[in-house]
C-alpha cells in the first residue's frame, strides 16, 4: 500500500456536511501525511473549503461527464463516495478507479428526520460514524472522532476583519441556560478587541446574567414576552436597536424574530446560524452543529471576523452581602436543584429527599434547596421528605442576581439539566447533572472541566430538545434508573472539599 497515495472525496452537499467530513480528512493525513486529498463538491463552497491545509485540491462539480474525465485523469488510488447518491453512483460507475469505498446512508432515517423537521443529535452523530467506517478498509486508525472548533475556522479567510472599535450587539432572548452559555462568547469579543463596545439584548427575566458579565457595556430589554400586543414591541425595539448604529449583530438565537430584528435595524453585518429559521435576513452564515456543546457553537459565530475562537470562561461578579440577606451561613456548601420547567427533566423527588437526608447524615450540614416560584410546591414536598433539619428551602425567594450569588459561594451543586446548572458551571464550582430526556450530546451540557453528567443509556434518548410534560414511550426509565445511591456514590467520589 502506498504511503502518499491520491485520494478523492466526493461530498456534494452542504457546508454544515462539509464539516462533518473532517475528521475522515484528518484521520487519512494522520496515517500518511503525504497523502493527496481532493475534494469534490458544489461550486458556492469551493473557496471556502479551499482554506484547509490538509486538502491538496478542491474541485468545484460541474457536469458528471467533466468529473469523470478529470478523475480518470489524476489516476487516483481511492474514491471515496461520502455523499452516496444517484449522481455520485454514476460518476463512480464511469469512472476507470476500482478501489471505491462508499459510506452508508441510511436513507430511510434521514428522510424521517429531514421530512418532519425533527431536531435531533443522534443524526448528525450517526452520519460521522458512519463516514468514519469507510476508513476501515483502509485500515487507517481512528484518532479523530468528531469535528472540532477548529474545524469550522478553516472556512473562512486569513484577513479577518477586526473587531476593534467595533460597536456591537449580541441578541440572546432564550432561557436562562441559553443566556449563561453565551457568556463565553461575549468574553472572546472583549478579549479579541478590549476596545469594542458590547450590547446584549436579552428578556428582562434573564438580563442579569449579563449585567453581571464585566464584559458586556450595555443591556437592551426585549420585553416580547410581557408586552400584551406583538408589534409595538417589537417596532419599538427595532427603532432602538437602528438608535444605536450598531456595526456588527451576532446572534445565537435561532428564530426568524432575532433575525428579523437586526435586519429591519439596518444593521450593517448579521452574523447567525445556517439553522436559523430567520437566515434570509442574515448576510454572513456559519454552519450549526449538534456536535458541538452550545457555548463551542456560539463561539463560532466569531470566526468569520476572527482567526480563532478558542473558547474563554466568563467572569462574572455579584454583589456581595447576598448570604447575609437570606441568613445562609457559611457552613452550607452543597446546593441542590431538584426542579425544571419541564416535568421529565425533574429527576423524582422522593429520590432528592432521600439523597438530601443521606448528605446531612454524612456532612453534618444543611443542604440549599433553591429554585424558581414556580417550583415551590415541588421543592416543598422534597423538603418534607428529607427534613425540614437537613435543608434550608428558599424555593422562590431569589432574583436572578441573588441566586447567582448563593450559587457562586457554593461548593457542590447537585442539578437537572437547567439554567442554574449552566451559572454553576460558569462559576468553575463543581456540578453533579442528571440527565433524562436530554443527552449531553445536545451539547447542553455543564461546560466545566469540574462538571459530571449522570444519565442512562438508552435508545429513546434523546425524546426532546428541552423536554416534555410527559414521557412519550411512558416508562421514563431514563430517570427511574438513576438510583439515589447512584447520585450520593458519585458525590463521594468527587466532592473532597466539604
Amino acid at each position: 500500500m502506498k504511503t502518499n497515495p491520491k485520494i478523492l472525496i466526493m461530498r456534494l452537499s452542504s457546508l454544515g456536511d462539509i464539516i462533518l467530513i473532517s475528521p475522515v480528512i484528518k484521520n487519512i493525513k494522520a496515517k500518511w501525511p503525504n497523502a493527496e486529498v481532493f475534494l469534490l463538491t458544489k461550486p458556492q463552497y469551493a473557496k471556502a473549503i479551499a482554506n484547509n491545509p490538509l486538502i491538496s485540491q478542491v474541485w468545484p462539480f460541474t457536469n458528471i461527464s467533466k468529473t469523470v474525465k478529470k478523475i480518470n485523469h489524476e489516476n487516483f488510488d481511492y474514491l471515496l463516495d461520502l455523499h452516496s447518491n444517484l449522481k455520485t453512483w454514476l460518476i463512480t460507475f464511469l469512472c476507470s478507479s476500482k478501489k471505491i469505498f462508499r459510506y452508508n446512508k441510511d436513507s430511510l432515517s434521514r428522510r424521517l428526520f429531514v421530512n418532519f423537521k425533527t431536531q435531533n443529535c443522534a443524526l448528525q452523530k450517526h452520519t460521522v460514524n458512519r463516514y468514519l467506517e469507510t476508513l476501515k478498509e483502509l485500515n487507517i486508525p481512528i484518532i479523530f472522532k468528531i469535528p472540532e472548533i477548529s474545524d469550522w475556522a478553516l472556512l473562512y479567510k486569513k484577513n479577518k476583519s477586526s473587531l476593534r472599535l467595533k460597536n456591537i450587539c449580541v441578541l440572546q432572548t432564550a432561557f436562562l441556560g441559553d443566556c449563561a452559555l453565551t457568556l463565553p462568547l461575549i468574553e472572546k469579543i472583549k478579549s479579541s478587541a478590549a476596545n469594542s463596545r458590547i450590547t446584549v439584548i436579552s428578556r428582562p427575566e434573564t438580563s442579569q446574567v449579563f449585567k453581571s458579565s464585566s464584559s458586556v457595556d450595555n443591556v437592551i430589554i426585549d420585553n416580547k414576552r410581557n408586552s400584551k400586543f406583538f408589534f409595538p414591541e417589537f417596532i419599538n425595539l427595532v427603532k432602538q436597536i437602528k438608535s444605536e448604529n450598531f456595526d456588527i449583530a451576532i446572534i445565537p438565537h435561532r428564530s426568524i424574530r432575532s433575525a428579523l430584528l437586526v435586519f429591519l435595524a439596518k444593521v450593517p453585518i448579521r452574523i447567525g446560524f445556517s439553522e436559523s429559521a430567520g437566515k434570509i435576513f442574515l448576510n454572513k452564515v456559519v454552519p450549526f452543529s449538534w456536535l458541538l456543546h452550545d457555548a463551542e457553537r456560539n463561539l463560532t459565530l466569531l470566526l468569520p471576523l476572527i482567526e480563532n475562537a478558542d473558547p474563554l470562561m466568563a467572569k462574572l461578579t455579584v454583589s456581595e452581602g447576598i448570604l447575609e440577606k437570606f441568613k445562609i451561613t457559611d457552613d452550607i456548601s452543597i446546593g441542590i436543584n431538584p426542579g425544571s420547567a419541564w416535568p421529565t427533566k425533574r429527576w423524582p423527588k422522593e429520590r432528592y429527599g432521600k439523597l438530601i437526608k443521606l448528605l446531612y447524615n454524612k456532612y453534618k450540614k444543611k443542604i440549599l434547596i433553591i429554585g424558581s416560584k414556580k417550583e415551590i410546591q415541588w421543592n416543598s414536598e422534597i423538603e418534607n421528605i428529607a427534613g425540614k433539619d437537613a435543608c434550608v428551602n428558599i424555593t422562590g425567594k431569589t432574583s436572578i442576581e441573588e441566586l447567582m450569588g448563593l450559587i457562586k459561594n457554593l461548593k457542590l451543586f447537585i442539578t437537572n439539566d437547567s439554567g442554574p446548572m449552566h451559572i454553576a458551571a460558569a462559576f468553575g464550582i463543581e456540578v453533579i447533572a442528571i440527565f433524562g430526556p436530554t443527552t449531553k450530546e445536545l451539547g447542553f451540557f455543564p461546560y466545566s472541566k469540574k462538571s459530571f453528567v449522570i444519565e442512562e443509556n438508552l435508545q429513546c434518548r434523546p425524546c426532546a430538545l428541552h423536554g416534555s410534560k410527559k414521557c412519550p414511550r411512558g416508562h421514563f426509565l431514563c430517570m427511574n434508573l438513576i438510583s439515589v445511591n447512584r447520585v450520593y456514590t458519585k458525590v463521594l467520589e468527587t466532592f473532597v472539599n466539604a
